[in-house]
C-alpha cells in the first residue's frame, strides 16, 4: 500500500514545501493538493494559494514523491488546456504526476467568478467528455472530437507525457454515474470513506466495470480520511463523538495500525492523510513520522 499526504491548502507556500520536503524525506510515497480557489465556507477571506502553480514548485523542488490534484474541479479549464498542464508538469516533476480530476462540486468559487455551474447531471456529461478528450490528447498524433460540450479539430498536444501512461484519477463516490465513468475511463479512482464504505464502493466499481468489458484490476483504489491518532483517550473519545461528520480514523497508534490494515485487506491501493485535524506544526511533523514509522512501518 502506498501512503500520501495531503496538506491543508490555506497553508503559506512555505509551510507547503517545508511538510513536502519532510514527508518525502521520511518515506511517504505521494503528495496531494486541492484544486480550489476558496473555501467552502461563508467566509471566503482566506489565503487560498492555487493548486497547479504549486504543485509545479513542489514538483520541481521535492524530486521524489507522486503529485496529483485531489482533485481539479473538470467545470474549472477545458479539458485540452488541463491536459496540457498535466503534462507540462510531468516533465517539469520527471514524470511523477497523477491527473486527478472530478465533476466540480463547490458552488461558491462558481459564482464569484462566474463559472457556468450547471446540474449535476450537466456536469457528470461534461466529465465524460473530457476523460475522452484528455486521453485522446494523451495518445494521438491529432485528435477531433465532437461532443455536446466540447470539440477538438485536428488538435495536437505536444510533448506527449513523459510517462508511458500519465495516470486519470477520477474523484467520486455516486455509484450510478461517477463509478461508471471511472470504469469506462480512469487508471485511478479516490473517494472518501471508511473500511466499509471502499468495500462497498469497490464491489459497485467492479460491477461497472464487468459490464463495460474492462478488468477490475487495471484501475488503482485510494481512500481518504481524517486522521486522530492519540495516546491520549479524552482526546480519541472526542474525536468519535464527531466522526460523523466525515470519514476518520481514529485510535492509539496500534489501533491505526490495524484500521490501515483493514483498508489494505478490503483492496485499497493508496491511503492520503489529510493533516487538518492534526494540529499546530510540532504536533503535525510528530504525528505524520509516528504514522509512516509505527503504522506504516516504514
Amino acid at each position: 500500500m502506498r501512503f500520501s499526504f495531503w496538506p491543508n491548502p490555506s497553508q503559506s507556500y512555505t509551510d507547503v514545501k517545508q511538510l513536502a520536503q519532510h514527508v518525502e524525506k521520511t518515506g511517504w510515497d505521494g503528495f496531494w493538493y486541492a484544486d480550489h480557489f476558496m473555501p467552502n465556507a461563508a467566509n471566503t477571506h482566506v489565503p487560498w494559494p492555487e493548486a497547479w502553480i504549486t504543485l509545479a514548485a513542489i514538483g520541481a523542488g521535492v524530486p521524489r514523491l507522486r503529485i496529483g490534484t485531489l482533485v481539479t474541479g473538470n467545470t474549472y479549464r477545458h479539458p485540452a488546456v488541463l491536459a496540457k498542464m498535466a503534462v507540462t508538469l510531468d516533465h517539469i516533476s520527471q514524470g511523477r504526476v497523477v491527473l486527478g480530476l472530478g465533476s466540480g462540486w463547490q458552488e461558491n468559487e462558481h459564482q464569484q467568478y462566474g463559472i457556468e455551474f450547471g446540474s449535476v447531471g450537466e456536469r457528470l456529461e461534461k466529465l465524460d467528455e473530457a476523460c475522452r478528450v484528455i486521453k485522446a490528447l494523451f495518445a494521438n498524433h491529432e485528435s477531433s472530437f465532437t461532443g455536446k460540450y466540447y470539440q477538438l479539430e485536428n488538435a495536437t498536444l505536444e510533448p506527449k507525457p513523459l510517462q508511458k501512461n500519465l495516470p486519470l484519477m477520477i474523484g467520486g463516490g455516486g455509484e450510478k454515474v461517477t463509478l461508471r465513468i471511472t470504469a469506462a475511463h480512469a487508471d485511478e479512482w479516490n473517494v472518501w470513506g471508511t473500511v466499509d464504505t471502499l468495500r462497498h464502493k469497490m464491489r459497485v466499481l467492479d460491477e461497472h466495470c464487468a459490464d463495460l468489458g474492462r478488468d477490475p484490476t487495471t484501475i488503482q483504489r485510494s481512500a481518504v480520511a481524517l486522521l486522530f491518532m492519540s495516546e491520549d483517550q479524552k482526546i480519541l473519545d472526542q474525536a468519535r463523538a464527531g466522526a460523523s461528520e466525515r470519514p476518520s480514523i481514529i485510535g492509539t497508534p496500534d489501533e491505526v495500525k490495524d484500521i490501515v490494515q483493514a483498508y489494505a485487506e478490503a483492496g485499497v491501493d493508496e491511503l492520503i492523510v489529510p493533516d487538518f485535524t492534526l494540529g499546530p506544526t510540532e504536533a503535525k511533523l510528530q504525528t505524520l513520522d509516528t504514522f509512516i514509522q509505527h503504522v506504516a512501518g516504514r
